[in-house]
């Protein structure tokens, strides 16, 4: 295969995916000394909070205690100080879960990342993909991206899955599961031009079932249970839509999510705009991409289930804490709950490592677990914290020449993760 690049670079650590996971993967790992690539298969770092506008990102406290630090939370901390964002007091325990998640400007948080990516040392290709990969037990990876000019051939001693949808473990011939049925994906966006106070809404939820007979709407159009407008139009937009049964883990199921989802938007907005109070409605804001919850996992050395997840077992090679409740997206609702008081779940790095795979991690939602669990430690924050946890074993693999991620001792990538400012659960 021809290359539009044949000097082969070569690299401690590649990382594939710039979103939660990925960039404090990469700038763990090259602030350790490790030379690093990252790729991200856009034009801007950050994923789920800038590309998809879930730009409120948690959880990083439980129970009146910071249980997420460092890389992640300096720069999510950082973009709230600089956009005028209030912090939550994480020493109070919140009443709801999300009133701990923090507002931000996305593209203040972009910035940043980007500042601090290049600055780590780290070498950034964005609009690239990896296009193959081949090698790895024991000897390098080879591996060939796909940018704008062609094809481009690197090999690095250690890969890095941060894509969400295990497209490089794909790739790499992991072994991978898929779930029975998908949550559904949101196309985050913003309404205006009308007063929600002011609008009768049960009388426009009375004319839906004629509007879903007709074609005019489609349940998942109304998200959260496909009988109401109220949430869409009170929170003007916003996380409200569900896009259900299209499993975005390749190109074609990308293709048809966006494309899905927008002709939602524009059905509701059209509906809505011949409501009284809604005739000078206006779409002011959408997410460049459609947020996605679920599509595959890999199967690991380990697997996280729900009761490991809801009992907060310290495993004994926990490298991160989680924190957030069951939230299982259905299309008839949400299957929500609660951990008990004084619950710290824990992810493990054998969870993070494909069953059988050498010289290979995974972090973010696509790390092995069932699906409940998966629905729990699936969210940014605890993304930021596996990232930045497996860009530390990896550099310190890639130092040792060590070619098992289990076989490098714990106090060198714990020390490496708290060196970071990251925190990694206590045994005993």
């Amino acid at each position: 295969m021809n290359s539009t690049n044949n000097e082969n670079s070569h690299y401690d650590v590649v990382v594939c995916g710039g979103g939660p996971a990925g960039f404090p993967a990469a700038i763990q790992a090259a602030r350790q000394g490790a030379n690093v690539l990252l790729v991200e298969k856009s034009g801007m770092l950050g994923g789920t909070t800038t590309l998809n506008g879930v730009a409120f990102p948690g959880l990083f406290d439980a129970w009146g205690k910071q249980v997420i630090s460092g890389i992640g939370w300096n720069l999510v901390k950082q973009a709230a100080l600089d956009s005028g964002k209030a912090l939550p007091d994480f020493s109070e325990v919140a009443e709801r879960h999300w009133h701990h998640q923090i507002r931000l400007c996305p593209t203040t948080l972009a910035l940043l990342i980007d500042e601090a990516v290049l600055e780590s040392g780290c070498k950034l290709q964005l609009h690239t993909m990896v296009a193959s990969v081949s090698g790895g037990e024991g000897e390098d990876w080879q591996v060939q991206l796909c940018g704008k000019d062609g094809l481009q051939s690197v090999s690095a001693k250690w890969l890095i899955d941060c894509t969400g949808d295990a497209n490089l473990s794909a790739i790499a011939g992991c072994e991978l599961l898929l779930p029975p049925e998908l949550q559904p994906g949101t196309l985050m966006f913003k309404l205006e031009g009308y007063k929600s106070s002011e609008l009768d809404i049960p009388a426009i939820d009375a004319q839906i079932p004629e509007a879903l007979r007709s074609g005019e709407l489609h349940a998942s159009d109304l998200g959260w249970g496909g009988k109401s407008l109220a949430h869409l139009i009170q929170t003007y937009g916003q996380n409200s839509i569900h896009i259900p049964k299209v499993n975005a883990m390749d190109s074609q199921g990308k293709t048809e999510i966006e494309l899905t989802a927008r002709k939602a938007v524009i059905r509701a907005v059209r509906f809505l705009k011949k409501q009284p109070g809604m005739e000078d409605l206006k779409i002011s804001w959408c997410a460049s991409e459609c947020g996605i919850r679920e599509t595959r996992t890999i199967v690991g050395e380990t697997s996280v289930s729900v009761d490991d997840y809801m009992s907060g077992r310290l495993w004994e090679d926990s490298l991160c804490y989680s924190f957030y409740p069951i939230d299982l997206h259905t299309d008839e609702g949400l299957d929500y709950r609660i951990l008990s008081p004084g619950t710290f779940p824990t992810l493990p790095l054998s969870a993070m490592i494909p069953k059988g795979r050498k010289q290979l991690l995974v972090a973010g939602r696509c790390i092995s677990g069932d699906r409940l669990a998966n629905s729990a430690f699936r969210v940014q924050g605890s993304c930021m914290a596996m990232g930045q946890a497996v860009g530390a074993v990896a550099a310190c693999a890639a130092k040792a020449g060590i070619h098992d991620a289990q076989q490098v001792p714990k106090a060198d990538w714990k020390q490496a993760i708290e060196n970071q400012g990251g925190i990694v659960p206590k045994q005993g």
